[in-house]
């Protein structure tokens, strides 16, 4: 059984209690403080900007630089016509985006919204298409994204295909 602790009169829990909400304090200041130097840290690191520094987490940085893209496509039509069906969108994959990117693709499926020209909230089943290539390609794969997103309008009677990116690392 352990002994009751036994504390002068500089060390008694009630000198101890203020001791302690100071310390706490300086280390959620200190914390504050390593919060808001972020920005200085990717000065002193050599990047250019924040978008192109990389999380520095203590272990070691693994991979090549990636684009990440991330295409969304509607499945509703907005004259009304019938919504496009899998096997349509999979078709769609084989013909226009396979081709580009043979080297692999994901396909998500997701439920989308988003407010019209009239406001009101439209509500549509859809698709998530990830496509991550080697950054140093970025530029050729601009153009082949963009004939993307156009066929799908084109086919599909679609306003838009939302374009997402990020540069990314990816180790395979």
């Amino acid at each position: 059984m352990p002994r009751p602790a036994h504390f002068t009169d500089a060390q008694s829990p009630a000198t101890l209690r203020p001791l302690r909400h100071a310390a706490l304090a300086a280390a959620t200041a200190g914390l504050a403080v390593l919060a808001m130097g972020t920005p200085v840290a990717y000065a002193t690191l050599g990047a250019h900007s924040p978008e192109d520094a990389r999380p520095v987490t203590g272990a070691a940085v693994r991979g090549k630089d990636y684009v990440e893209t991330r295409l969304l496509f509607g499945t509703e039509r907005p004259d009304a016509g019938p919504d496009v069906t899998d096997r349509q969108f999979l078709d769609f994959i084989d013909a226009e985006v396979t081709p580009r990117f043979p080297n692999g693709l994901t396909i998500q499926d997701g439920r989308g919204q988003w407010r019209d020209s009239h406001g009101a909230i439209e509500r549509e089943r859809s698709y998530e298409l990830t496509l991550l290539y080697p950054a140093s390609e970025a530029r050729l794969r601009d153009p082949q994204i963009e004939r993307i997103r156009d066929a799908y309008e084109k086919a599909y009677a679609q306003d838009s295909v939302a374009r997402l990116e990020e540069r990314t690392t990816a180790d395979f």
